[in-house]
């Protein structure tokens, strides 16, 4: 039983200091935060960029306080400080619009008018079979019909159709 024991409390004991844990969870939540915001939005798929990196680490965090770290008490350390860090952000870029700016994507314009604009297109690598393919997802036949369409924040692709379409 005194084995059992402290076997237990070998997983709940901390190797690492809390603050190494916090900053390196910071570090790598900001660091990845800014490298998904450079990348083309329809990189992260489905996902808004936040919650793509939210996901990703927490993933990363359990992953390490089931195995690489010796402690599951740092591995909730880690999990703790992300989702601080996440609900931080969110509330900040609420209250702040210079905040939203930094951690999300304007909608970027791909169609006015009915036509193509290619360097915006080429900007989120979008080519004209993907967005071809989008338009008829949305029951539209040709882009003539499509007043503006918008890469959104995270990667969709929305329109909004000319009043005369038949």
């Amino acid at each position: 039983m005194a084995i059992l024991l402290h076997g237990l409390a070998d997983l709940f004991r901390m190797e690492t200091a809390v603050l190494e844990l916090v900053m390196r969870a910071t570090i790598m939540y900001v660091g990845i935060l800014f490298l998904l915001r450079i990348v083309p939005r329809r990189t992260g798929g489905e996902l808004a960029t936040m919650d793509l990196l939210f996901v990703v680490l927490i993933a990363e965090a359990t992953t390490h306080s089931l195995g690489e770290y010796k402690s599951i008490t740092e591995g909730f350390i880690v999990i703790l400080t992300l989702m601080t860090l996440n609900y931080s952000i969110n509330f900040l870029s609420y209250r702040f619009r210079f905040v939203e700016k930094l951690v999300s994507y304007p909608p970027l314009l791909v169609v006015k008018n009915g036509k193509l604009l290619h360097r915006n297109m080429r900007r989120e690598f979008l080519t004209k079979a993907e967005l071809m393919e989008h338009l008829r997802r949305e029951g539209i036949e040709d882009v003539t019909f499509v007043r503006s369409a918008h890469v959104e924040a995270d990667g969709h692709i929305s329109f909004i159709r000319t009043k005369n379409e038949d």
